[in-house]
């Protein structure tokens, strides 16, 4: 029989746990593109593919760029923000249990990871931004911003291992992150200080840098298709961040279905009081603070609290997200698109700091983690600090750092990041995608299934 250090190494793996993160990883992979139709549904219907397809190349740029270097600068040993380069290319990553599953297997679970917080980061873009320089944006995003955090927070850097953050799944790395990110390129498009400020002579390629009107989502069953997936999946999502078949890995899948489900009630009610009327916009939104408040707490907090957070989430992010609707949002050209400024960025920073004060020992005990716990149930002041910085320094590295990112890339000729004047107002669809979900076609005006010439009788 030919045996091999590769096979040796498998047979030291936990088959249950292998084929557990398996499982939760194919369903979390469908995240990712959901999240772009759930832009599309927001967006005006002109609109709708050109937020999709984003997501998608996010997916295959994402996954080149956590092979070559992502996952060494996230997991490889190394300094206080960034890993090293011992995994440079994947080398090494095979069957080595990380824990009790291959390395593989972990790397491509974090990738998913890695994926789902550029998805919903570039979100920024919808309605305003080209398509084109999103493609070196993830590049240099995920190098320089994802990857330094997520070694901070779990990789053994300066958040998770020297200052002992809490954060389960991904409050600051994860929501505060790409909260943050999109609302660094929403500012810039609103006042791009490159190659986009400038205003060409020909009508065609004309930049005015303004605010858009509101409106109302274009595509509403989009809207409740992204719900149902994004809903369910990330059940896997936090359930599988235990990295083995525990009791707390059941408890992260219901403490995180039951507070997506306070947060979807709580938003949904408030709407109806004020319009007498159900809106699926809404519980959308309220699901989706709730999952955003119970991600960094899903393996740390008991079910009352998580019905608690969810609650206090989506009161908390409906009311945030009334500033767009204000006349300072419109004369400062603020654009909160798919509302991530109010529910990723604001609500991480509220979920992290929740997480500070509701974290008990005891339920982390049941994974196996010993922590100091939280403010209200253990005692532990001093954690609330500890997320509050947690939380300041994702948001400032985020913020600022995709900020250049977008600055620079706005110099390159042709990488031009705001879309002219006549896209925008035609819709991007027209322009900058093949294919559109509700536009008609120039060139198909007066298209018959048959030839005209052909007289039917």
């Amino acid at each position: 029989m030919v045996t091999s250090p590769i096979l040796e190494a498998w047979e030291a793996c936990d088959k249950v746990d292998t084929l557990f993160i398996i499982v939760c990883t194919v369903i979390c992979w469908t995240i990712v593109p959901t999240v772009g139709i759930a832009y599309g549904g927001y967006c005006w219907r002109r609109n709708g593919m050109s937020a999709a397809i984003p997501a998608v190349l996010v997916i295959a740029t994402c996954s080149i760029q956590w092979f070559v270097i992502g996952y060494t600068l996230s997991y490889g040993p190394g300094g206080l923000f960034f890993g090293g380069f011992d995994h440079l290319f994947h080398k090494g990553v095979l069957s080595e249990p990380v824990g009790s599953i291959p390395a593989i297997l972990f790397s491509e679970f974090q990738l998913v990871f890695e994926a789902t917080v550029c998805a919903i980061a570039i979100g920024g873009f919808c309605e305003r931004g080209r398509i084109l320089p999103i493609i070196p944006f993830i590049v240099l995003w995920a190098t320089f911003i994802y990857n330094p955090l997520a070694h901070s927070v779990w990789g053994g850097g300066l958040l998770g291992e020297d200052l002992g953050v809490l954060d389960f799944a991904g409050g600051t790395p994860v929501h505060v992150c790409s909260g943050a990110t999109a609302t660094a390129i929403s500012i810039y498009l609103s006042y791009p200080l490159f190659r986009s400020k400038s205003s060409s002579k020909s009508p065609d390629q004309k930049r005015t840098p303004t605010h858009i009107r509101l409106h109302r989502p274009g595509n509403s069953f989009f809207q409740l298709l992204s719900l149902i997936i994004i809903w369910g999946s990330w059940l896997a999502f936090d359930a599988g961040t235990t990295l083995t078949l525990s009791f707390q890995s059941v408890m992260a899948l219901c403490v995180t279905n039951l507070c997506a489900s306070a947060g979807a009630l709580t938003w949904g009610l408030i709407t109806y009081y004020e319009t007498r009327r159900f809106s699926i916009d809404s519980i959308f939104m309220g699901a989706i603070s709730g999952l955003v408040m119970i991600t960094p707490a899903a393996g740390f907090v008991d079910m009352p609290t998580s019905f608690l957070l969810g609650v206090i989430g989506a009161t908390f992010c409906r009311q945030a997200l009334r500033i767009k609707f204000t006349k300072f949002a419109h004369h400062w050209r603020w654009v909160d698109n798919g509302d991530t400024f109010a529910t990723h960025c604001l609500g991480g920073v509220l979920a992290t700091i929740c997480t500070g004060l509701f974290a008990k020992k005891e339920v982390a005990a049941y994974g196996g983690l010993d922590i100091p716990g939280g403010v209200f149930f253990d005692g532990n002041i001093s954690q609330l600090w500890k997320q509050i910085v947690e939380a300041l320094i994702g948001f400032s590295w985020s913020f600022i750092g995709s900020y250049i990112i977008i600055a620079a890339i706005d110099c390159v000729p042709g990488l031009e990041v705001l879309a002219t004047d006549k896209q925008i107002h035609e819709g991007l669809d027209l322009n900058e995608t093949e294919e559109g979900f509700f536009i008609e076609y120039p060139d198909e005006v007066d298209y018959t299934p048959t030839d005209k010439r052909i007289a039917l009788d």
